[in-house]
């Protein structure tokens, strides 16, 4: 039986519970949540970390590093502090010797290019403490994905959690040590600057999905190779590509390319079950997570050798064999 979205994409914006592993005693800790009525905003937070309002020593702090005020300047030189005093968040907050490392403070983040986009990357919706914590991708409020890692200590991409469940009245501060980039091409920009899509590029323009897949917001595309392609080719007996393409026409390539796009969401790897999913063509395909693989309708099977690769407007996987859907 088909599976929608919701059954294929596990957890949403929420994270499953389980326990941090022991290496994260390094992490600075914070105390019991307290009753939201005595809790502050998440900017008026961040500041108190920066101040010592909340009783810890200001210069230790700034020597260890923990302190947030160019975070929290972004915030305010973006137009953000409502957003993240108003709404329930969780935020993974740069340290300012994050920033340091990338030559920007309070009085320079100002001219970031692209820093809403930056600021709402490190953003989730809802609170997620700790505890929450698993090892998956979580889509951020940018509409990209951040990857939890637990193995060898707590990550957000390639960034370490160094201060987890500073609680504010509307959510959830974790600190961590560097400042994440969401991606920047769209998914035709992606193809277009990847080695080994020159095919797909072609086809893509042929059939005019170029311009489909390069601002259709929320695409997960399984990419084929030039040597699938070319395999292709060989298993279905024709001369060259060319001779394919003839064969089954630009309609007939527009939906085997189709066949390769699903329209209903970002799915990760770690989003991925024993399932049917329609693609955009309006076929299944079997994912089959043992591989991983997908299995067309004709029963050939493709595996997934590269995931998780991010655009502005969804995500790519690549796959070693052209799926069909004839």
């Amino acid at each position: 039986m088909k599976n929608s979205i919701n059954q294929l994409i596990r957890g949403g914006l929420m994270l499953v519970l389980v326990a941090f592993m022991a290496s994260c005693s390094e992490i600075e800790e914070q105390t019991a949540p307290m009753a939201s009525s005595t809790l502050k905003s998440i900017p008026e937070v961040l500041k108190s970390l920066e101040t010592g309002d909340e009783g810890q020593n200001t210069n230790a702090r700034k020597s260890a590093g923990n302190t947030y005020a160019t975070f929290n300047a972004a915030l305010g030189k973006s137009g953000l502090a409502s957003v993240f005093a108003k709404n329930e968040l969780t935020v993974f907050a740069p340290t300012d010797a994050a920033f340091a490392e990338l030559n920007l403070n309070p009085g320079n983040i100002g001219s970031v290019e692209g820093l809403t986009d930056i600021l709402l990357y490190h953003v989730v919706a809802g609170s997620v403490f700790a505890a929450d914590l698993t090892e998956c991708f979580v889509p951020t409020v940018n509409g990209a994905a951040v990857e939890i890692t637990l193995m060898g200590g707590p990550k957000v991409n390639d960034a370490n959690i160094i201060l987890v469940d500073k609680q504010a009245r509307n959510g959830v501060i974790h600190g961590i040590d560097k400042v994440l980039f969401p991606p920047t091409k769209n998914i035709m920009e992606l193809v277009n600057t990847t080695p080994g899509f020159s095919i797909l590029k072609f086809a893509l323009e042929a059939t005019g999905l170029d311009a489909t897949v390069a601002t259709t917001n929320n695409l997960t595309v399984f990419a084929p190779t030039d040597v699938a392609f070319g395999e292709l080719v060989v298993e279905l007996g024709f001369a060259d590509l060319d001779a394919l393409v003839a064969a089954v026409g630009l309609d007939g390539l527009e939906s085997v390319l189709k066949y390769h796009v699903f329209a209903g969401g970002r799915v990760y790897s770690s989003d991925l079950t024993n399932t049917d999913i329609t693609m955009f063509s309006g076929e299944d395909v079997t994912v089959d997570v043992s591989g991983p693989k997908l299995i067309d309708v004709r029963g050939r099977e493709s595996m997934i050798i590269a995931t998780d690769i991010q655009a502005t407007n969804g995500v790519v996987h690549v796959i070693d064999t052209v799926i069909l859907n004839f």
